[in-house]
């Protein structure tokens, strides 16, 4: 294993973006990089030695969030596939946390369960191939968005009310191929069999695009685990796995190679082992995963040790090779 500094900007440490990173692709001269504490996403360049020379673009200036440019859309995935960058929000509920300097109110607190309507987004942005900078995109949001047509899902539809942590539904991953958009889903877990979501996505016209029935849903046998990312890997896709709910576990990387045996189901033997991560306790949780250019694989923490963090507002990521 190796290691490799992120450098971000005054502005991205001070809202601790470097400390909440969620979602990674390679770009043609650097990383794509979001946290899931804001409405932006960034572009680092590799400079020889870090990547860094920050650009931070806001996810509004390029499609209509549901509730405005200042409410954190929660980005948990991105995707660079076709010419485009797809980013996924959460689409998850979310409750309130206790705090400890007021106590008697945890109880009220831990049956406040809030809905952000910039969570439940599926964003594509154009991308030019000269300058990497994005153009006007589409979104899935609204009144159309994802959970709308899995209300009424026999497996997914009543996990739709259950807030993200508490192993509601919630999206944690996205990986693009040339004809489908594949979600991993970091809950539900049931009985111990994780979901990924496999779409087929259309563009609408005016700004917006459209999920094409019918979607398909596939049961993987992670030992309990949820998605917590994934990326492609050419015909396989590659799943950062770890707890789905809000606690220190194993976290592992397993390989899925698609269209293979029984459609939908998944079991632990058709899944290979590619590496098992560290984590820490309360801190280190790896969160977003991408295959580089050259094979090796770059892995992000949320809640970084403080060892993680350079002197320069950096933020250490682990490079495997697998």
């Amino acid at each position: 294993m190796e290691q490799v500094e992120l450098r971000f900007d005054h502005a991205s440490q001070a809202s601790q973006t470097h400390t909440n990173l969620s979602a990674i692709r390679q770009s043609s001269t650097g990383l794509w990089i979001a946290g899931d504490e804001t409405a932006t996403f960034e572009h680092l360049t590799w400079t020889g030695d870090h990547y860094g020379a920050q650009r931070t673009f806001r996810l509004d200036d390029y499609v209509t969030l549901p509730a405005g440019p200042e409410d954190e859309a929660d980005i948990e995935g991105m995707a660079r596939a076709n010419g485009y960058l797809w980013l996924v929000g959460s689409h998850g509920l979310k409750r309130k946390k206790i705090k400890s300097k007021d106590p008697e109110k945890a109880a009220e607190r831990l049956a406040t369960v809030i809905r952000e309507e910039n969570r439940f987004i599926l964003a594509r942005l154009p991308l030019s191939h000269d300058t990497e900078a994005p153009g006007p995109g589409s979104i899935l949001a609204g009144s159309t968005n994802l959970t709308a047509h899995l209300k009424d899902d026999p497996h997914l539809g009543p996990f739709l009310a259950l807030p993200g942590k508490d192993n509601g539904f919630d999206v944690e991953g996205i990986a693009v191929t040339p004809d489908r958009v594949y979600l991993g889903l970091r809950g539900p877990v049931l009985r111990g069999w994780a979901v990924v979501l496999e779409l087929r996505i259309e563009d609408a016209g005016k700004g917006r695009l459209r999920l094409r029935e019918p979607y398909r849903k596939h049961f993987l046998d992670l030992g309990g685990l949820g998605v917590r990312d994934m990326c492609p890997d050419g015909d396989s896709l590659l799943l950062l796995a770890g707890p789905t709910m809000d606690l220190d576990g194993p976290v592992r990387v397993l390989r899925w190679r698609l269209g293979r045996k029984r459609p939908g189901i998944v079991p632990a033997d058709e899944l290979e082992a590619v590496v098992e991560l560290p984590y820490g306790v309360g801190c280190d949780h790896p969160e977003g995963l991408a295959r580089l250019a050259d094979g090796r694989l770059m892995i992000v923490y949320d809640s970084p040790s403080p060892a993680r963090i350079t002197p320069a507002g950096g933020v250490l990521a682990d490079v495997f090779t697998i």
